[in-house]
């Protein structure tokens, strides 16, 4: 609809083909660095900072030598994460641990041979019980060297880390970032670098528009994303391809963009 609407090739603010930013660039060439020498990673962030855009950036590499598996269709159970990580690589699941553990490990140690390198990403690990992490670091210390794992979570992951009883795990991490709020400059950037992707003109949001829409993503990637779209939205649906600070007020009026503080009490 925006496509055909505004004449353009490309979704606005999508997912592929994805253009970092420039703090986003710096950990994701780190974790590549990590895939050559094998580790235990982790992401952390609040909700919608830009911990899904490396992991699809991770995904989405073309190289040949590098697979990637990644865990995230799955309830973090020890049975569905080695469910999940079978069908990446392949393997059949017949429901026996010890026997999906025993193929997992021989194609790892084939890739290896091939010399292909090993990314595992587990998605959302902050919900992960500790038990099964457990289970998965001691299935991943017999995989190649070079095997690198991704934890992607919130900060609280960090916090149960630190925990004297999971010191083991803990002590095994090569590799940790914190992906923080963007100030408004950085998040203005990003929005206009959308834009020039889709070869779409700046001027389609008004200077306060964009402003409005800058100050009220607080500093969040995906509340930003998100904003954009639904004032494209409201745009189509307007027929009216400048996007102004009525347009944004229409949208930010919707209950799920409000503070607490604002909604009436029922």
């Amino acid at each position: 609809m925006i496509r055909s609407f505004y004449g353009i090739d490309d979704h606005p603010f999508s997912m592929e083909n994805i253009t970092l930013l420039a703090h986003q660039l710096e950990v994701y060439d780190t974790l590549r660095v990590h895939c050559q020498q094998g580790g235990l990673c982790m992401i952390l962030g609040s909700p919608g900072t830009g911990k899904t855009v490396i992991k699809e950036s991770l995904k989405q590499i073309i190289d040949k030598r590098i697979v990637v598996a990644t865990v995230a269709r799955t309830l973090h159970t020890y049975t569905n994460t080695i469910k999940v990580l079978c069908q990446s690589f392949n393997i059949e699941f017949d429901g026996s641990h010890f026997k999906c553990e025993k193929r997992l490990i021989e194609e790892a140690f084939s890739l290896n041979r091939q010399g292909k390198m090993l990314i595992t990403i587990i998605d959302d690990a902050h919900l992960m019980e500790m038990n099964t992490l457990r289970k998965l670091r001691l299935l991943f210390e017999d995989f190649p060297k070079n095997h690198n794992v991704i934890l992607i979570g919130q900060p609280v992951l960090l916090s149960n880390l630190s925990l004297t009883v999971n010191a083991d795990i803990k002590s095994r991490i090569s590799y940790s970032t914190i992906m923080r709020k963007l100030n408004p400059d950085d998040i203005e950037k990003f929005i206009l670098s959308q834009l020039d992707r889709v070869k779409l003109g700046h001027n389609i949001f008004t200077e306060d528009a964009l402003d409005l829409i800058v100050r009220s993503s607080d500093g969040i990637l995906r509340k930003a994303r998100n904003l954009c779209i639904a004032c494209m939205l409201e745009a189509v649906r307007l027929r009216d391809k400048s996007i102004g600070l009525d347009n944004v007020n229409r949208v930010l009026i919707q209950p799920h963009w409000r503070k607490d503080y604002d909604l009436d009490h029922f």
